[in-house]
């Protein structure tokens, strides 16, 4: 009974220990490196992602993210007409007007050790989301466990999906230049984050191909299925589903995303 108490006890410690708690707001985000812009259409959003100098000059030098390392999502809600769709500049860009919010994670050395085991830990990263005006957001803290979900597949590139943007790796515009007829082109075609077309028809057991014209990376997740890699601008992600049937799926990075695949 003493050493169940014990270990509940520690577990305890270890819980109270870990959390979005850990970080401040980075007020000081405005002096670091705009190293993304980006305009959601689907949840009509303009974003910008920030990241301290010294992380970018080490990651494209070749080097890990190093610890200490602060990158700073602004979520800003845009201009619309009164139909309600975001009105853009004259470089096709959304026009931001507010902002509505700031996600955040930070890299300290041991930070994944306050977590247990069964946690899906992301190395030493923790996340926490704040208000416009830079106060901890109770209601997305308390989901924490969702960023560090979606975050897990990327274990390779340091759990930061915006990695390629950051290392300056990401492709450029000319990789949407098309070849002959089906170099470059897929089944589906994913711009201004929407599937296109959102329902299509496949055969079971032959490969699918979604083609990603974004200025983001993507990755295809299908209800009940394969998930795909996560593939960039310009880049192809190819699935194959076995069984005829209905499938749902989404993007996994933006599950606002949202398509049909009928299997024959």
């Amino acid at each position: 009974m003493k050493k169940a108490l014990l270990v509940i006890a520690a577990l305890a410690s270890t819980a109270a220990s870990a959390g979005p708690e850990k970080i401040k707001f980075p007020s000081n985000y405005l002096k670091g490196v705009l190293y993304q812009t980006l305009d959601r259409s689907d949840i009509k959003q303009y974003r910008e992602l920030y990241a301290p100098a010294e992380a970018v000059e080490a990651v494209r030098k070749g080097r890990p993210i190093p610890n200490g390392t602060v990158l700073t999502l602004v979520q800003w809600s845009v201009e619309q007409d009164a139909g309600g769709n975001p009105i853009k500049d004259a470089n096709g860009r959304f026009i931001k007007k507010d902002i509505v919010g700031h996600t955040v994670m930070e890299k300290q050395k041991g930070w994944g050790a306050d977590y247990p085991s069964d946690w899906p830990r992301n190395g030493e990263w923790e996340y926490a989301v704040f208000t416009a005006d830079g106060q901890p957001n109770p209601k997305a803290n308390a989901n924490n466990k969702a960023c560090f979900t979606c975050h897990l597949p990327h274990a390779k590139q340091d759990f930061v999906i915006s990695l390629a943007k950051l290392n300056n790796t990401f492709p450029g515009s000319q990789t949407l230049v098309k070849g002959k007829k089906g170099d470059a082109a897929g089944d589906v075609t994913i711009a201004s984050f929407a599937f296109m077309p959102a329902k299509i028809s496949a055969t079971a057991g032959k490969a699918l191909s979604f083609f990603n014209t974004d200025d983001t990376p993507h990755q295809i997740a299908v209800s009940g299925g394969p998930r795909s890699a996560v593939f960039l601008r310009g880049q192809k992600a190819s699935l194959t589903i076995d069984k005829p049937g209905e499938y749902n799926y989404i993007c996994g990075l933006h599950p606002s995303m949202k398509g049909v695949i009928e299997v024959k």
